[in-house]
């Protein structure tokens, strides 16, 4: 199953040493698609990642409640610079864990568990979200 009901966008990621690559996202952007998430989906599709985009600086907890797929969560701040990341295990029965998130940070990505690498995602790397469909 894939995602339904998410856009996908471009999104920048810069390296430490400056090497600057394109992913593609589906973009959750509203409380109700970051609620949702990666729910019950088996296979991102088209897309790379999902990224969670909050308005303002956000601190407080992801779950993986209903999710199926195990995953890999990063973090960056208002400047794009990358915070933490970590892995997530699925879980379809309460109670589920609650993971606790950095603090102050405006997006997260999920990928497949272990993907971030093949995304250069990792401490150093800078994330530019846009609004541009995937190419």
């Amino acid at each position: 199953m894939f995602p339904e009901g998410f856009a996908t966008v471009r999104a920048l990621v810069t390296t430490a040493d400056g090497t600057t690559c394109e992913i593609c996202v589906w973009l959750a952007d509203t409380p109700r698609q970051r609620s949702s998430g990666l729910m019950f989906v088996t296979d991102l599709g088209v897309a790379d990642a999902m990224a969670f985009r909050y308005p303002d600086v956000h601190t407080g907890t992801f779950w993986m409640k209903n999710t199926v797929m195990p995953l890999s969560i990063a973090f960056f701040g208002a400047d794009g610079a990358f915070l933490d990341a970590f892995d997530m295990v699925p879980c379809t029965a309460d109670p589920c864990e609650r993971y606790r998130t950095p603090n102050e940070f405006v997006i997260a990505i999920e990928t497949a568990q272990g993907g971030l690498a093949d995304l250069a995602i990792a401490p150093g790397t800078v994330l530019e979200l846009t609004d541009l469909p995937c190419a």
